[in-house]
């Protein structure tokens, strides 16, 4: 095994090569959560040639749009972060809209940068793709080992097809598409929509609704004993940049802390964050989802990145960001 792994490595090193400041680069989901985060990463870092649509603009689940643009652009570099995304309610109540949505996005985005000859594409997947009952931490090599999460198998099905995708395109044509398993993310511009959004910004959402209109307890689903691992969206913009830089093999990466929490503690952090005085009350009643899912990062780690922002500070940061765009 560590033979095998160190021939990996100087496969990888021996193969890399860096973007260009001029580059042409499309980040695909630029104003979500993800694609935002490495937008703001890619102009810190000083690249120049970056392009960008709306959804209003270009809808990726339109074939033929997506071909009339990269004929047109011919971007040479692609961060695939669009994607329809969203908590255990939202997988729930929209399971086709899931599926659908994000096979037609990454299908139409990946076969377009193969037919108009992309230079190498990263595919921003998910640790949801991995089994229900997974050994923990989860190393890259469970996929596929047993049964999904239900409350999120639509999103996970579509997620691993486009990394099998991504497969199938490089050993058929030779393509550089690439893929990484991000952990639960958070930060600035996701989404806090009680309906809609992930656990963290949820818990946010609703201790500050809680502490503004002076309630006396929130609500929380589950039990509060599952355990997810929370990764800053600034940490990961700089592994996917870092991964485009540095990293050439078909074997997806996941990109994660090492480090997990439970949902009560979670809960408690951003309730004394926040400031709420009242009572945290778990609804048993709802499902807690996947019991533990703590990714395995010494792959990105040995290759030499590492994340870098505490749970407490991103939460903060991201607590700050929310309550300034409620001023605005």
């Amino acid at each position: 095994m560590k033979i095998k792994f160190l021939i990996l490595l100087s496969i990888i090193f021996f193969n890399k090569s860096e973007i260009s400041p001029e580059s042409k680069i499309y980040v695909a989901g630029h104003t979500g959560l993800v694609g935002s985060a490495i937008l703001r990463q890619l102009k810190e870092l000083k690249y120049t040639n970056i392009l960008t649509r709306s959804s209003k603009e270009l809808d990726l689940r339109d074939q033929k749009a997506v071909n009339i643009f990269f004929e047109k652009e011919k971007p040479e570099y692609v961060f695939l972060a669009a994607a329809k995304v969203g908590g255990i309610k939202a997988n729930m109540d929209y399971p086709a809209d899931f599926i659908y949505d994000n096979l037609a996005i990454q299908t139409n985005v990946i076969h377009a940068s193969f037919k108009y000859k992309v230079k190498k594409l990263i595919f921003l997947g998910s640790s949801c793709i991995y089994p229900r009952m997974c050994p923990q931490p989860i190393k890259e090599e469970y996929l596929l080992t047993n049964e999904l999460e239900k409350t999120n198998e639509w999103y996970a099905l579509a997620k691993i097809a486009g990394l099998k995708m991504c497969q199938a395109y490089d050993k058929q044509y030779g393509t550089k598409f690439i893929s990484c398993m991000p952990t639960n993310l958070y930060g600035p511009n996701d989404n806090f929509d009680l309906e809609t959004s992930h656990v963290l910004p949820a818990l946010i959402a609703k201790f500050y609704n809680a502490k503004k209109n002076n309630e006396q307890s929130v609500t929380i689903w589950g039990t509060g004993s599952a355990k997810r691992e929370f990764l800053h969206v600034d940490d990961m913009a700089k592994a996917v940049i870092f991964l485009m830089n540095n990293y050439e093999n078909n074997m997806p990466v996941n990109i994660g802390t090492g480090e997990d929490i439970s949902i009560k503690d979670l809960a408690i952090l951003i309730k004394d964050l926040i400031g709420f005085k009242g009572e945290i009350v778990f609804d048993s009643t709802k499902p807690d989802g996947t019991p533990r899912k703590l990714l395995d990062v010494r792959f990105i780690n040995n290759l030499g990145w590492k994340s870098s922002i505490s749970l407490k500070d991103g939460i903060q940061k991201t607590i700050d960001w929310y309550i300034n765009s409620k001023v605005m």
